[in-house]
């Protein structure tokens, strides 16, 4: 009991140190502040980042890959060369394996057909920025999306290439009124008219793009009026079980060797993507992103731990006949320590809780810009205040020391 009472006490002459020197301590704070505010700010932007890649890409679809060509060019140290000239798929193949494949999976094909479109309904128009697909029946089931009212393509709409379409939530919001229902009203997408049979549940449009500002058509209908050399197609498989994934990637390269006209010696020359292969590309260079800001972080704490240190060793000098009359009626030397380790602690936790705070407000702005939910990140939180207690304890062991160690008699006589 006596020992905590001891604790308290030297707290309080703590937090009066403290409140005497208001200004350096302000300071102190505030450069402690910073350090902490460099990484949890830092490290929160990154896992607002990597949250949204992750929902980004689960509008693929989860247990979902895809079948598409493989890029005409690489690029090695800034420089562009030309690569093997693998062929383009095109509908006919791309239909070929979706009447070929028998394995217990949902089959789409789709095709890219812009990403600069305008979408207008009588006077209202979006800006260019809207991207337009042609797709069959299973395209929503393999990609993860939902229709929010209205229906899907029946399979006359699109053995026809009728001139239907399914818009994106943020569509429907920026060409109709708010109460008007879109289904069965025309709307003008890249020079043709097209009735809306479908709206889709909103997906967010992180990085600026994604299904709420997408346009779906028929796929035969953007081969016919969005028509260019080389249409590439892209074939989506989704197994009815998740665990016969690798089993359906086999026989789906199997089916489409047949379908590309390929002998037993040739290589493929197509590519098998899994939805979320890309997904954890990105967010594996991320992982360097997070190394390099915890090193920035760090190194800023060093240098408040530094500058604290110094301010400690200067309060000490301050305070030498404080500290010899505390030991002249009796202040044991641990005493003394406690305190002055105490004080730095405590200037060092007050500066980690606003740094958190400012790291939190600041980390968040990207969520806001990625349209990801706001994020508290705990780990960093936990970790920047442990942080900040090592920094007080390491900056304030050597002053506390030198205190602890004044001969009183000196210290009286100090001026």
């Amino acid at each position: 009991m006596k020992y905590g009472a001891l604790i308290k006490e030297n707290i309080k002459i703590s937090l009066n140190a403290i409140r005497t020197n208001t200004l350096r301590s302000i300071l102190t704070i505030f450069i402690i502040a910073l350090g902490i505010m460099a990484l949890v700010g830092i490290l929160t932007a990154i896992d607002s980042i990597k949250g949204s890649i992750s929902s980004e890409f689960s509008s693929m679809g989860a247990n979902t890959f895809s079948i598409g060509s493989r890029g005409m060019r690489v690029n090695v140290a800034g420089k562009r060369y030309r690569s093997k000239n693998h062929p383009y798929i095109n509908m006919r193949q791309a239909i070929e394996f979706k009447d070929r494949f028998e394995f217990p999976a949902e089959v789409s094909i789709s095709v890219f057909a812009s990403s600069t479109s305008t979408v207008k309904q009588k006077s209202k128009k979006t800006n260019p920025n809207i991207s337009v697909y042609g797709i069959d029946e299973n395209y929503a089931a393999t990609a993860g999306l939902e229709i929010n009212t209205g229906r899907n393509f029946s399979t006359h709409e699109l053995d026809a290439g009728r001139a239907v379409a399914i818009i994106g939530y943020e569509i429907a919001k920026k060409v109709f009124e708010k109460n008007e229902d879109p289904l069965d009203k025309f709307i003008s997408v890249g020079g043709g008219k097209y009735r809306v049979i479908g709206v889709l549940k909103s997906k967010g449009s992180g990085f600026g793009g994604g299904p709420d500002l997408s346009v779906y058509l028929p796929y035969g209908n953007v081969a016919t009026y969005f028509s260019r050399p080389n249409m590439d197609y892209t074939i989506s498989i989704k197994p009815n079980d998740p665990k016969l994934l690798e089993y359906a990637v086999s026989e789906a390269e199997g089916v489409f060797r047949i379908v590309r006209g390929l002998s037993a010696t040739d290589e493929s020359d197509f590519n098998i993507e899994q939805s979320d292969s890309l997904a954890q590309i990105l967010l594996e260079n991320l992982k360097y992103v997070t190394y390099a800001a915890t090193i920035i972080g760090i190194i800023t704490l060093l240098g408040a731990a530094v500058g604290l240190m110094n301010i400690m060793l200067v309060a000490v000098a301050e305070r030498t006949r404080e500290i010899g009359t505390r030991k002249a009626i009796g202040a044991k030397s641990a005493t003394i320590k406690q305190q002055f380790l105490f004080e730095a602690i405590i200037v060092c936790q007050l500066g980690g809780i606003l740094g958190v705070i400012l790291g939190i407000l600041i980390g968040n702005i990207m969520s806001m810009i990625t349209e990801s939910p706001f994020l508290v990140p705990w780990v960093w939180i936990i970790t920047g205040l442990g942080l900040c207690f090592g920094v007080g304890l390491a900056s304030g062991y050597l002053p506390a020391v030198k205190a602890s160690r004044l001969d009183p008699i000196e210290a009286l006589r100090y001026e």
